[in-house]
């Protein structure tokens, strides 16, 4: 079976989040802030962007800044969405270090179905909105409990229960 037109591997969705977020941050992104960006060679971004461009997702052309098309930045603003909502969500419910966070969402921001995602924020929404804002997942011995941080340690009937 062929993959169709927008269909994408998780290399080229990463490309397409790198050329989002370089624009984003420098205004224009070439092919190096790419490589940098990726920490890939040269010709690895070369062959990359003929597949966009291809796929109409990406304006390139040797020795000139890179621009995504409107299809290209649609794409690129999801991917950029998803990992930004795994990251909060591995960050700020399950205290996972941000280093370690940041490279579990890149993998999971290319697999995950948009349902799933949006239980994910869901989720995380709600925590932040718990009265034990600031909650956080720790694990112990007996499992996983909610702990309050902060100056507010009243526990919530659910969380009371879990530890």
């Amino acid at each position: 079976m062929s993959k169709s037109k927008t269909e994408l591997s998780a290399s080229l969705e990463d490309y397409l989040e790198a050329i989002f977020l370089i624009a984003e941050e420098k205004g224009a992104a070439r092919p190096k802030d790419i490589a940098d960006r990726l920490d890939v060679r040269a010709a690895s971004v070369t062959g990359a962007l003929k597949t966009l461009a291809e796929k109409a997702l990406v304006n390139y052309a040797p020795y000139d800044i890179v621009t995504l098309t409107a299809t290209g930045k649609r794409i690129a603003k999801e991917i950029v969405r998803k990992h930004s909502a795994l990251l909060r969500f591995f960050s700020n419910v399950l205290d996972i270090p941000r280093k370690e966070a940041d490279e579990f969402a890149c993998k999971m921001e290319h697999s995950i179905p948009d349902h799933v995602l949006e239980r994910f924020i869901g989720f995380a929404e709600f925590v932040e909105k718990c009265p034990n804002s600031g909650a956080i997942w720790q694990n112990k011995a007996k499992g996983y409990f909610c702990k309050a941080q902060g100056s507010n340690q009243t526990l919530c009937d659910q969380c009371s229960l879990s530890e």
